[in-house]
């Protein structure tokens, strides 16, 4: 099979699934989700990634109908049905179906599951990235990883539109995080990244980075950094689940980063060891 779709236990490929039109998902966008990468068939950081929907679905008190065993066992075996090793491995909740209706159903019950498989690689650790920036104007819940994804739309939109790869957002002076990636600096030696409050989301590829540098010995800071932190920096660098560490060289058409050249590289290379070890 060159590729999958799974809704509440039917599977064919993704051009042949059907949803029901009363999906809350059509109405409301009404549904978390997460994803992350698989190579020789094997999840990378399934477990991280499981607890994180499960998080998320708990704060959107949507009932998912697996427990996390059984969700990891059912993505571990759809990985297998899928012809390419290297996987880019999606999985959604939505609330269920039903009449379309602002209010939630009591009593509660269990949601519709989603998965999407497609071939695809991580990328490429030594690609450099563009950047722009942009005030940071979504809700208040950026923790929970909710399909609301219109803002993140429009900011990678953008970036596109401006010949860059990623937005920075910023809000009352801090910046948070991307349109679909979180962001952290280098300065003297010192990772710095945002604290996990309710304005990020909680990146996988995040903790990894902060694991990383506790593994290399580099101090890290998880508190709030500025646009001209940002700008001064000796190194910006993206991560995410298919980015484990890339390098930023430009922000708003201005050159940044390029002084701690080892130290990033050091940590890429951590990033790109892990990865492989664990998808052996």
């Amino acid at each position: 099979m060159k590729d999958l779709g799974y809704y509440n236990g039917k599977y064919d490929l993704i051009e042949n699934m059907v949803i029901p039109m009363n999906d809350r998902v059509c109405y409301f966008g009404d549904g978390v989700y997460d994803a992350t990468y698989s190579k020789n068939h094997k999840i990378y950081m399934l477990d991280a990634h499981i607890d994180r929907f499960f998080s998320s679905a708990e704060k959107l008190k949507m009932v998912i109908p697996h427990t996390k065993e059984e969700l990891k066992k059912l993505l571990c075996d759809l990985v297998s049905k899928v012809d390419d090793g290297e996987q880019f491995v999606y999985w959604q909740l939505t609330r269920g179906t039903a009449p379309r209706n602002h209010a939630i159903a009591r009593p509660l019950v269990p949601g519709n599951l989603w998965v999407m498989l497609r071939p695809a690689k991580t990328q490429a650790i030594n690609r450099k990235l563009k950047l722009i920036t942009m005030p940071d104007t979504r809700f208040l819940h950026c923790d929970i990883k909710t399909l609301n994804l219109i803002p993140a739309v429009m900011a990678s939109d953008a970036a596109a539109l401006a010949g860059c790869d990623e937005t920075v957002f910023h809000r009352d002076g801090r910046v948070t995080e991307c349109a679909h990636s979180n962001v952290h600096i280098i300065k003297d030696g010192v990772f710095r990244t945002a604290p996990t409050d309710n304005l990020i989301l909680p990146g996988i590829a995040r903790a990894n980075l902060i694991r990383f540098c506790g593994m290399l010995g580099i101090p890290v800071c998880e508190e709030p950094f500025s646009i001209d932190e940002l700008m001064n920096a000796d190194e910006v660098i993206v991560s995410s689940s298919g980015s484990f560490c890339l390098e930023a060289v430009e922000i708003d058409g201005k050159p940044v980063g390029g002084k701690a050249p080892e130290l990033l590289r050091s940590i890429q290379d951590t990033a790109v060891k892990d990865f492989e070890e664990s998808t052996k």
